[in-house]
């Protein structure tokens, strides 16, 4: 590679970091690779290719880097290594996709193209406040490696940018440090990159607070390292004893996790109590690492008081991303509290190189675990409603601690800490969290909301007709159980705007309204709601009328219509001699019923008058009169609008035909309830059941029957037998 393209600063870094990476990758890579490569980059050297990018990293000492940095903080196999050195040329243009398949065969190359798609991303914006984050994500879902290799290139990018001249870059680089890459590198159990990304963005967001720390931290160094020596000899001389190799070493917290604390606790730094940690590595066979780590423990918990709220066992259950230590927090000398974790030369490769590590253990099976929280992340990804939801629910996710719970068949399930049941069997699949009502927890049966613990065995009960609440997503904790409910929600909010739609439209059909958009904005907006969805729902719902809704659109479309009507006095219409009643007045009433011929009246559907109601009549636009009864919802806006449109009106004689009323019913959800009710209604004279509508929520059932009726006193008489129904909690008629 032809040296004085590069400014002399970079040769020797180019020189370093190939020496390196020589070395670092002999177990995996192989030398033809390396001969491959070298040599396509000096043709794109010689063609003058372009290899640095817009904030002027030079792409090949970059990816160099991140290939050194690769083989030190993980484990790469020999495609991740390709991969990683190739894909910045293939950025350029200078190297196809095709010809990175033919050289190093598909997996390099589908890799390859992986990276392009993100680099592709970030080309465009900013990535976490786009809806590229979820793009950028289901790249990721494609290949876990892809996943290490980007973490791996955003930590080496953040040490080169510490004094980049463009702050909004690094400000940008730093925020989708800490918000995306470090809860990756959690979450895939890369611990040492997690630190120091966390660290590195404090350092370049707050630069003043980090800052602060550092200097704090190092003003106090000498006095910790020999507190760190004192607290570690005699233990030391302790563990010798038992003829264990081990290494033992301490170590102080990151700046990034001190801050956290300082925040949370509000104290200043000499308040921290676990300001350190103690590590034990034991060098131990494969058989005998748990009992070997208990032994351990015991003899610092006989030397060193411990505190047993702080007790965190790894050992019998790992994290799900493959952690393994146990780990206590003891008072060591001047009463000051001393984390101590213990674990195996494995368990500590795994605890540094996370998952990854995995793949230098044969027997040591990780495909579980990376099955398991891809699953999980494809899930997030599907059901999440925007980019900054999505983010939320994302870091949240892979921060929680977690719980271990049990089915009634002995598998095991992690869950954050927090869950409820409704987790639970969502975590499981989403129909049966769609249709969950509570479970058993030990035998126990508990409610939806009941928070799991450790150890529980969850037997998850569910009804057919139960679907999701709103009230739901105040209690649940897993971003899928949140997502699932939210879509169940807005789906099932969809279809009740099409059919409150449909219902508005089908009357007016019925009744040969046509709809003028401009008046129906005004009504739903005169009826109080604030968007059409909400107007539509309530439809749907029944919590409005349909009727009423008509009634309402046609007073607002007459009131902007001039027509003769508004000229004319109720004086004009014929009145009919009425039946001679005695004390009657009856020069000045319209009488309606079945023997009254030539009145064109209707009975007005927003209240359903019947034989027997208080009414009145109104001249509509139509020239025609509707009857309304008078303690109709509409009747106070009529009479105090058109107080000359409104007619005194009474009934005539029997009436011979059947009018319908709607009664309102609420009662408990019994078996037999409803059967009984119809009884009633059947067994009346001259009473007819037309229809009926029922809903059940929690042991409540509510419904409207429509019956046939001659008079209110029939009427009357339904409802008082209906009372008396048991279980029957209120019965009241319905406009």
């Amino acid at each position: 590679m032809d040296e004085k393209f590069f400014k002399p600063e970079e040769a020797s870094l180019l020189r370093n970091l190939i020496r390196t990476l020589l070395r670092d990758s002999s177990e995996v890579a192989m030398p033809a690779d390396f001969r491959n490569i070298k040599g396509i980059i000096a043709q794109a050297i010689e063609k003058q290719t372009p290899l640095v990018d817009r904030h002027g990293t030079n792409q090949i000492i970059h990816a160099l880097d991140t290939s050194v940095a690769l083989c030190e903080m993980v484990s790469p196999d020999r495609n991740m290594i390709v991969a990683t050195m190739i894909y910045g040329l293939c950025s350029t243009g200078f190297l196809q996709i095709e010809d990175v398949k033919k050289q190093w065969g598909e997996d390099v190359g589908r890799m390859v193209n992986g990276l392009l798609k993100v680099s592709t991303l970030y080309g465009k914006q900013g990535v976490v406040k786009t809806d590229n984050f979820r793009r950028l994500l289901m790249t990721f879902a494609e290949d876990i490696r892809v996943i290490i290799i980007m973490i791996v290139e955003r930590l080496t990018l953040m040490r080169a940018i510490n004094h980049h001249p463009d702050e909004k870059f690094v400000t940008d680089t730093a925020f989708e440090a800490n918000y995306l890459y470090a809860p990756l590198a959690h979450r895939l159990g890369l611990y040492k990159i997690k630190s120091e990304l966390e660290d590195m963005s404090l350092k370049y967001t707050s630069r003043d607070t980090y800052t602060k720390i550092a200097r704090e931290l190092k003003e106090t160094k000498v006095a910790r390292d020999a507190y760190i020596a004192d607290f570690i000899a005699p233990l030391k001389e302790k563990l010798e004893k038992t003829g264990l190799n081990f290494e033992i070493k301490g170590r102080t917290k990151s700046i990034y996790s001190i801050w956290n604390k300082l925040r949370k606790q509000q104290v200043e730094l000499s308040g921290i109590y676990d300001l350190f940690a103690i590590r034990i590595i034991l060098d131990v066979p494969l058989e005998r690492e748990k009992a070997d780590c208990w032994n351990v423990y015991s003899i610092v918990a006989d030397m060193y008081t411990p505190n047993p709220v702080r007790m965190k066992d790894w050992l019998s259950i790992p994290k799900s991303n493959g952690y393994e230590s146990l780990h206590t927090t003891v008072k060591g000398p001047d009463n000051k509290w001393v984390e101590v974790q213990i674990r195996t030369r494995r368990m500590d490769l795994v605890a540094e190189k996370g998952l990854a590590a995995h793949w230098k253990y044969k027997g040591i099976k990780s495909e579980g675990d990376l099955d398991t929280w891809m699953n999980n992340i494809r899930d997030i990804l599907e059901t999440a409603e925007g980019p900054m939801e999505l983010m939320k629910n994302f870091k949240m996710d892979l921060y929680d601690k977690e719980v271990f719970v049990f089915t009634p068949k002995g598998d095991l399930y992690k869950l954050p800490l927090g869950a409820t049941i409704l987790d639970f069997a969502f975590n499981i699949h989403s129909k049966l969290g769609c249709t969950c009502v509570g479970g058993k927890v030990n035998g126990r049966n508990r409610k939806l909301n009941y928070k799991l613990h450790s150890g529980d065995t969850v037997e998850v009960t569910t009804a057919p007709g139960q679907t999701p609440k709103q009230d739901w997503l105040n209690f649940v904790v897993t971003s899928k159980a949140r997502n699932k409910i939210r879509q169940t929600l807005n789906e099932r909010a969809s279809r009740a705007v099409e059919l409150g739609k449909e219902l508005l439209q089908r009357r007016c059909k019925n009744r040969k309204i046509e709809l003028d958009e401009g008046y129906l904005m005004r009504t739903i907006k005169k009826m109080g709601y604030k968007t059409v969805t909400d107007f539509y729902r309530a439809i749907s719902d029944e919590v409005i009328d349909v009727n009423d809704v008509i009634t309402q659109y046609e007073m607002m479309e007459s009131s902007d219509k001039k027509i003769e009507t508004e000229k004319r006095s109720a004086e004009e219409f014929e009145l009919i001699e009425p039946i001679e009643k005695k004390g009657e007045a009856s020069d000045d009433i319209l009488i309606i019923g079945d023997n009254i011929k030539g009145i064109n009246y209707r009975l007005s559907r927003c209240c359903n008058p019947i034989y027997g109601d208080d009414v009145f009549g109104f001249v509509s636009a139509e020239g025609a009169i509707k009857i309304h009864r008078n303690d109709c919802p509409n009747a106070q806006h009529i009479r105090y609008k058109y107080p000359y449109r409104v007619i005194r009106t009474r009934w005539s004689g029997k009436v011979g035909s059947q009018f319908a009323a709607t009664i309102k019913i609420v009662g408990n959800d019994d078996i037999g309830i409803v059967t009984n009710i119809t009884s009633i209604i059947n067994k009346e004279k001259d009473v007819a059941l037309r229809n009926i509508s029922i809903e059940s929520h929690d042991g409540i059932f509510s419904g409207f029957l429509v019956i046939g009726v001659s008079d209110t006193s029939a009427l009357d008489n339904v409802i008082k037998k209906i009372k008396t129904v048991k279980g029957v909690k209120d019965v009241q008629r319905s406009n």
